[in-house]
């Protein structure tokens, strides 16, 4: 009989530590993230966020969006990890970061996989009936862009027709959509402008801070086209009915602003306050 009972008690333990760790193979967490001090879990004033992982905020990004987040000697960096690594510390977390691919990182977030995405992602409506948005933490725009050699295409109107890159699963997707059927989605902006100046694209529709960034530190020969197509407000993504980390994120925002570590921390990486 107690034999029984030692077996019984066994398989039970075994089972529980194989549940709790299994791990989304898409989802890739960077080991070497550190908040600088730990955090003690169980924290009473996140105990109603519904984390993931207890004491940590957990926020993705694809990890392909130089300079928002890109990795570096294995190790993700840029602005997106910032200001994830800010909110994380003034909310009482520590900050894991993680990355995922771009076109699954919506059904990631509501699979509960991580907490957040602080990972460059415009605060659209139809993305809105799926999760909740924080306030904007910067404010951007679709701009096209084209190669500095292309002497067809002199305005947007000049478009049509024309082969375009977009990012996967990205909103500049429907952008191209009104120009052209002519369409190539890659998993990130960066390879897509690669391909302007060889001419295996006419244009390409991404935010104007990852082409402009990509002009002055690869040196890549391309230029803008027309006006930015529209103003874009970029916000973390959490899911839904999670209504005080919600709250405890825009308090982070505002207070990252009023104190002046949000200008110093966008000035670093752009040169300027994003959010003016």
């Amino acid at each position: 009989m107690k034999r029984s009972l030692f077996y019984f008690l066994l398989v039970v333990v075994v089972s529980l530590m194989v549940g709790c760790s299994e791990k989304d193979s898409n989802v890739k967490t960077d080991t070497s993230a550190s908040s600088g001090g730990k955090v003690e879990e169980g924290n009473s004033a996140t105990a109603d966020m519904k984390l993931v992982n207890d004491g940590k905020l957990t926020f993705a990004m694809s990890g392909l969006l130089k300079p928002l987040n890109y990795k570096e000697n294995e190790k993700l960096v840029g602005f997106d990890v910032e200001i994830g690594k800010e909110i994380s510390k003034r909310i009482g977390l520590n900050p894991n970061p993680v990355t995922n691919p771009w076109e699954t990182i919506l059904q990631g977030l509501r699979g509960e996989k991580y907490d957040a995405i602080i990972g460059s992602m415009t605060a659209t409506e139809e993305r809105k009936k799926q999760v909740d948005f924080s306030d904007p933490y910067y404010i951007s725009g679709a701009t096209v862009f084209i190669s500095s050699k292309n002497k067809d295409i002199k305005s947007l109107d000049d478009l049509k027709g024309k082969t375009i890159g977009v990012m996967q699963a990205s909103t500049y997707v429907e952008d191209a959509k009104k120009y052209t059927d002519k369409i190539k989605e890659f998993p990130s902006e960066i390879y897509a402008l690669q391909d302007l100046p060889p001419g295996r694209l006419d244009a390409v529709i991404t935010d104007k801070i990852v082409g402009i960034t990509a002009m002055k530190e690869s040196g890549l020969e391309i230029q803008t086209v027309g006006e930015e197509l529209k103003r874009e407000e970029i916000a973390v993504a959490i899911n839904k009915n999670n209504q005080v980390l919600l709250e405890a994120i825009n308090k982070a925002i505002a207070d990252m602003v009023a104190d002046g570590t949000y200008k110093e921390i966008s000035t670093k990486w752009f040169g300027k306050d994003l959010l003016e």
